[in-house]
């Protein structure tokens, strides 16, 4: 009796090790099986990754890519910046700012879309500037066929004009203008944007010259904006005429913001002739400012008037036979800040104007011997 339980046991048991050894067969099977076919069909997140990270699925029809590897190109860029305080009561009252315009020429090495280069500033060659005085420029724009990157930082010198004032004497003419050495502005942020229409329309011919537009195109832009606004307003270096008629509401120490929008715009390319672009592009923004603000009155500011509209403006023209190229580009900057009885309007931009040649053909363009 015993030897049939030992004998049954040791059948069982080997049955049950088959069943296992089998069943891990199977299951191995199975996995190579699963396996094989995750790496002959990549899932639907990887191929939908694949697909948005290829920047050279685009028409042929309506783009045709640059043949070059390299590129030289000498540039001009002259940077603008305006900036306005105002307020409404107990009458309305404005006063706005600017430095005269900053003027660069540079000398830039392009590899495909990234340009890497020096510029110089023209004040530094003709004339000693104060250092004190000067500010300090960076903006740096990636174009792709279906993302963009802006990163900018600017901090301001001491050489503001006043040049435009309005409600503080009849007297004053609207054109008075008088040297100002008491604002300091530090802005930097970063812009990302998602181009729609990204397969007949290209944002780099009319930027960054690594492709050209062959037939008019628009698309629908869509992105988002960070940034930190720091303004030191020393309104008492004002003129003391000034300063007496000035509203209390405008007499603000310090203002402090981060400025966070989403942004939807259209863009249009117009191949108005063989060879020649004109792009313009214009992207409004819902911005919500986070603030701190050190001022002679404080006031209460409701939740919804955290809330202001931004804008980004971008224009090109170009000639680019796909050898050659020149050029003209502005990009500008537009961010409102508002609370009850104070607001400050601050804007700026670059225009570029450019020109140079490709050179290395890539190896796929070359012809055979």
């Amino acid at each position: 009796m015993m030897k049939r339980l030992i004998l049954s046991f040791f059948l069982l048991l080997s049955l049950s090790l088959q069943a296992q050894t089998e069943k891990r067969d199977s299951l191995m099977n199975d996995n190579i099986e699963a396996d094989s076919l995750t790496s002959v069909r990549p899932s639907a997140f990887k191929r939908a990754i694949k697909k948005f990270m290829n920047f050279s699925d685009f028409d042929t029809l309506y783009i045709s890519p640059n043949r070059y590897n390299y590129a030289l190109m000498a540039t001009h860029f002259s940077n603008f910046e305006n900036y306005s305080v105002s307020s409404d009561l107990p009458q309305p009252q404005k006063l706005s700012f600017s430095p005269n315009p900053h003027n660069k020429i540079g000398l830039y090495f392009g590899w495909r879309w990234i340009f890497l280069g020096w510029s110089v500033d023209v004040d530094d060659i003709y004339r000693k500037t104060n250092r004190k005085n000067k500010g300090t420029e960076f903006d740096l724009s990636l174009y792709s066929s279906k993302l963009g990157v802006d990163i900018f930082y600017r901090r301001t010198g001491n050489n503001y004009k006043i040049h435009k004032i309005r409600g503080f004497y009849d007297e004053i003419p609207s054109n008075y203008s008088e040297n100002f050495n008491g604002l300091k502005v530090d802005i930097k942020g970063l812009n990302l944007y998602y181009i729609f229409n990204n397969r007949k329309f290209s944002y780099p011919a009319a930027f960054s010259q690594s492709t050209n537009q062959r037939r008019n195109a628009g698309t629908f832009i869509a992105g988002f904006s960070i940034s930190k606004h720091n303004l030191d307003f020393d309104y008492e270096e004002l003129p003391e005429y000034i300063q007496e008629k000035m509203n209390p509401g405008m007499k603000v120490n310090k203002i402090k913001y981060t400025n966070a929008n989403i942004s939807f715009g259209y863009a249009y390319n117009w191949v108005f002739a063989r060879n020649c672009l004109a792009c313009i592009s214009l992207t409004p923004a819902i911005a919500y400012k986070a603030s701190d603000v050190d001022a002679e009155t404080h006031e209460g500011k409701q939740w919804y008037s955290k809330f202001n509209l931004d804008f980004l403006i971008r224009a090109g023209i170009v000639y680019n036979n796909g050898k050659y190229f020149v050029g003209s580009s502005f990009v500008g900057k537009n961010y409102n800040y508002h609370r009850n009885n104070f607001s400050l309007d601050n804007g700026f931009g670059t225009l570029q104007v450019y020109a140079g040649f490709n050179f290395h053909l890539r190896k796929e363009y070359r012809k055979k011997k």
